[in-house]
């Protein structure tokens, strides 16, 4: 078409065709683009993404030199949209390139028919297309693309949304009702009404923004105990920011240095001592336990049946372990290694011992028969060691934050009894499989259509209801499949890589299936220590020394860090946890020679 000819020129033709009545309503509505920055050339702006899935790149490219790529991550399939202003019965035309498979576009809120259209398979760019017409009160429709679970990155580019524009949008009102909840010693819980006309929110902490979310609450994160924090929070859509709200201010706890955590050294070793069973490691007397080990956890207390909550330790029987010592002779050993500043705690679970406090019953159960066995040995405290089908959430249990399962629920009340019980000096470690916490990351129980593990992210609700009594947390980074790191990669384990990853997630925080509104916050580094196997014997995923040195290098240095980049140079992290001391002597000690080589510190105490 000759784009020269006159306006005029167009009318007459259009008479002699029956009249202005034969113009098509596009014509006569004087269409427009009305879609914002659709071909990305100012980055994400006017777009938002969820769960912090979108990125804009210069290559792949369908015009101009950006486009959209958005990578689905767990129950999460990245999509990406734009609330736009538009007229009430009025025609719309919404297009776009795309690349990738299972790539949708489509809009919401059209008051008619809402509509998409998707490629299965898109190797190159390809043309997605459909049309809506909007109901009588329709003023917004909300347009997007989207991939699906599990399928790799897409790209989108040149997004458009053709026809009669709509009154402008007006900036939102600024936010009134900015109220903080209860602060942990590193956290700030804050939520606020939502304001009408509002897409996003943005949250600053002094003058600084620190986050963006679609919903009407946040947690601040990564905090300074004992520490007051100013906030305030804008209200956000495609015409601009409100003001800032009214400033509210909120004051970390002081924390107590996680339960007992200020008495371990700056650097610990924990590790588990096989003193209820005899194995292919060998027995290991408790007064043989070199002076390397700062921790050492008594594998293990196990339930007289899984839902008892009735737990019992005894020392191997002799038939089991010929050269085991007499209790009198343990009970020694075990003053003897406090004297030297030492903690020995009670591990309760391991792989054989199920849990499940799924009664009150059981919880206080629990709680009276722990407490006797850390009162008859005179322990400093308690290793939560739940394995197997120990932990999970029942359907519709969706936010870790204010868990409804009752095995979660009682036992937190359990832990948090025993805390009160023993006061400030008790020791609190857990030590959970990746499936339980860093799994949390994809996927969260049954997810929201059910169908998935009920166990996914079960340890999360209970890491973050006792973070102010946790001394350690230290995953078991063996016996793992492939897990996705921050970075949205699968990391798999037995290399310095893996560790770096599932370690920087506990640090960093993440949001938890992917929903920003619920962000799990990160640990102090000196409540965290990684979790390795001594030996090849002791559990797949073994560690060599050089490549565990360099996972530290990186964690508390930030070199060697080879492909992943960590969030944070965290310089105080706690140490190392392994499985086990029996297995590490069977190994000549190589795991905590290489330990105490690494940091410089008790080299002489192993001949």
């Amino acid at each position: 078409m000759d784009r020269t000819r006159p306006l005029t020129l167009l009318l007459a033709g259009a008479l002699a065709v029956g009249g202005l009545a034969a113009l098509s309503p596009a014509a006569q509505a004087a269409d427009s683009e009305l879609a914002r920055n659709g071909g990305f050339e100012a980055g994400l702006d006017g777009w938002t993404c969820t769960a912090g899935s979108g990125a804009v790149v210069t290559t792949p490219v369908h015009g101009g030199t950006k486009a959209l790529q958005a990578t689905p991550a767990g129950s999460d399939n990245a999509k990406c949209s734009q609330t736009i202003t538009v007229k009430p019965n009025s025609a719309y035309t919404l297009s776009g390139w795309v690349r990738g498979s299972y790539v949708y576009l489509g809009a919401t809120g059209t008051g008619t028919t809402d509509v998409s259209t998707w490629t299965q398979a898109a190797a190159d760019w390809q043309k997605l297309s459909t049309t809506f017409t909007t109901g009588a009160n329709t003023t917004s429709v909300t347009v997007y693309t989207h991939g699906w679970y599990g399928t790799p990155a897409y790209q989108a580019d040149d997004l458009s949304l053709f026809g009669p524009g709509g009154a402008p949008a007006e900036i939102p009102a600024a936010p009134t009702g900015l109220a903080a909840g209860s602060p942990t010693s590193t956290t700030v819980p804050l939520s606020w009404p939502a304001v009408a006309g509002a897409t996003s929110y943005k949250v600053y902490r002094g003058a600084t923004a620190v986050g963006t979310v679609t919903g009407t609450s946040y947690t601040a994160t990564g905090l300074t105990p004992s520490t007051a924090y100013s906030f305030q929070v804008s209200a956000v859509n495609s015409a601009g920011e409100s003001a800032k709200s009214a400033a509210v201010t909120a004051t970390t706890t002081s924390g107590g240095g996680g339960g007992g955590g200020a008495e371990l050294p700056a650097r610990a070793l924990v590790g588990y001592l096989h003193a209820s069973f005899a194995n292919g490691s060998g027995y290991t007397r408790m007064a043989d336990v070199p002076d390397s080990w700062d921790v050492i956890n008594l594998a293990f207390g196990e339930p007289t049946s899984v839902t008892s909550g009735d737990i019992r330790f005894k020392l191997c029987p002799v038939a089991e372990c010929p050269t085991v010592e007499s209790e009198a002779d343990f009970k020694a050993a075990i003053k003897a290694k406090q004297a030297a500043g030492k903690k020995v705690l009670i591990s309760i679970g391991g792989q054989n011992g199920q849990v499940q406090l799924a009664t009150t019953a059981a919880r206080d159960t629990f709680v009276s028969s722990v407490s006797k066995i850390i009162d008859e040995y005179g322990l400093d405290g308690l290793d939560i060691d739940f394995e197997g089908h120990s932990l999970s959430l029942q359907t519709g249990d969706t936010d870790f934050r204010s868990p409804t399962s009752p095995v979660i629920v009682n036992l937190i009340q359990a832990v948090k009894t025993l805390k009160a019980k023993y006061g400030a000096k008790f020791v609190l470690t857990m030590a959970p499989e990746t499936f339980f916490v860093q799994l949390g990351y994809q996927y969260y129980g049954s997810g929201p259509w059910g169908g998935q593990d009920p166990r996914a992210g079960a340890y999360l609700p209970v890491i973050h209801a006792l973070r102010d009594d946790l001394t350690l947390l230290h995953v078991q980074d063996y016996n793992s499949g492939s897990i996705m790191g921050l970075d949205n990669q699968y990391h798999s384990m037995g290399g310095a890589d893996f560790h770096i990853a599932m370690t920087d997630m506990l640090l960093t925080g993440f949001p938890v299936a992917g929903n920003t509104e619920r962000f799990f916050p990160g640990l102090r580094p000196d409540q965290v220590a990684i979790g390795l196997p001594a030996s090849t014997q002791a559990g797949n995923g073994h560690t060599s020394p050089t490549e565990v040195n360099k996972a530290l290098d990186c964690l508390t240095k930030k070199t060697n860090c080879g492909s992943y980049q960590t969030h944070g140079t965290w310089s105080s992290l706690r140490g190392l946890m392994t499985w086990s001391i029996n297995w590490d002597r069977f190994n000549q000690w190589e795991f905590s020679k290489n330990f105490d080589a690494y940091f410089g510190q008790n080299a002489a105490k192993q001949s």
